[in-house]
């Protein structure tokens, strides 16, 4: 009987099963060809990712700047106006090429990105060429003074760069080196002592002038006896 049973129940028809079953597919269950569509859409996906990097591997690379750039001072300001404060940012950039050429600027937006262009292209209006050795250092001793900002600046050979705060940064991006730097004044205004900086390396002399202007060894030694 229970024999019958079995063949029975294998050879009943597929519309005697319940309204709604789906029918199944092999043991591992599942939806038949479903793992098919889900195999062919990651290899869809993987071909796309594969194409993307592709693309982003063909790019050309960014050309570097011309300028190297620093920002010494990002303050945020407010304007008072009818119905309250109106903020914006205030940046200083020092730019250069560290071969001599350097610039200090300021600029003001409502954006700092915005603020930090307006500061470079300040910085490249005010740009100056430095007077230097052969040796990347000063003729002379220089000493100058912006606002409340007093510095002065020393060759030292063989001693490379000894400066601090803007000075420093300043000295880096013109491409200055073999000097020792002094802030005299009681200034810690960064803004101001990088300007001061800029008046002391225009105010250099070329080195051939400076060798000129300088007392040769024998005046020195007749007015001594003198």
């Amino acid at each position: 009987m229970e024999a019958n049973n079995k063949t029975a129940e294998a050879a009943a028809p597929a519309a005697a099963r319940p309204a709604g079953a789906r029918p199944m597919g092999p043991r591992t269950g599942g939806r038949p060809g479903f793992g098919g569509a889900r195999g062919g859409a990651r290899g869809g996906r993987d071909g796309q990712r594969g194409g993307r990097d592709g693309q982003r591997g063909g790019r050309a690379e960014r050309p570097k700047p011309e300028f190297d750039q620093k920002s010494i001072d990002v303050r945020r300001v407010a304007r008072v106006v009818t119905g309250g404060r109106r903020f914006s940012f205030s940046v200083a950039m020092i730019i250069g090429d560290r071969k001599g050429r350097v610039g200090v600027g300021t600029g003001k937006a409502g954006d700092i990105s915005l603020a930090m262009e307006k500061a470079v292209k300040d910085a490249k209006k005010h740009m100056i060429t430095v007077r230097t050795t052969k040796s990347h250092s000063i003729a002379h001793d220089v000493k100058a003074k912006s606002s409340s900002a007093i510095i002065e600046i020393r060759p030292a050979p063989e001693r490379g760069l000894v400066a601090g705060s803007a000075v420093r940064n300043v000295l880096e991006l013109a491409g200055v080196t073999d000097v020792t730097a002094k802030i005299l004044s009681g200034s810690k205004n960064k803004l101001n002592i990088a300007r001061a900086t800029i008046v002391a390396l225009e105010n250099l002399r070329a080195p051939k002038k400076a060798k000129e202007a300088a007392p040769k060894v024998e005046e020195v030694a007749a007015e001594t006896k003198a």
